[in-house]
């Protein structure tokens, strides 16, 4: 297992750890986080430059990690220490959108953003106003 200090992964990849955390926080990654997943990766103009063949390479990593005792502090280690400021809103964006995903937000998903939240130093009213646009997005009837 590497050490966070040691971790070099990109801002893409940093990103779908953050909607990995998500998905799989509360024991399910569901195919409604998956399809997420894939469309935030597919749509979002940050991934323009990605392609799309490594995102199970990614998923497969993170969740290795979060296997491991300390694995959630160290997968939020690196996300922190590998996405500049400017994507902060941006990833949890993201988070909010895999939690969005499902028609109800387990308590699992909601603590997770929140961790989420405060290692990236989301203000509370632009998580807030994040959060809102995210439901308005996956609303349904």
């Amino acid at each position: 297992m590497r050490k966070p200090t040691d971790a070099m992964i990109d801002h893409h990849s940093a990103l779908i750890y953050v909607m990995v955390l998500v998905s799989a926080c509360d024991g399910d990654m569901t195919d409604a986080e998956l399809e997420a997943i894939g469309e935030n990766v597919r749509y979002l103009p940050i991934f323009q430059d990605y392609s799309g063949d490594q995102v199970m390479a990614a998923t497969r990593e993170c969740t290795a990690m979060l296997s491991d005792n300390d694995g959630l502090d160290t997968v939020l280690t690196i996300v922190e220490q590998a996405l500049p400021s400017k994507l902060r809103e941006t990833a949890y964006a993201v988070a909010c959108d895999i939690a969005a995903a499902d028609p109800k937000a387990s308590q699992e998903e909601l603590r997770m953003l929140e961790l989420i939240r405060h290692r990236l130093g989301v203000d509370r009213l632009c998580a807030a106003a994040i959060e809102r646009g995210a439901r308005a997005r996956h609303m349904r009837l």
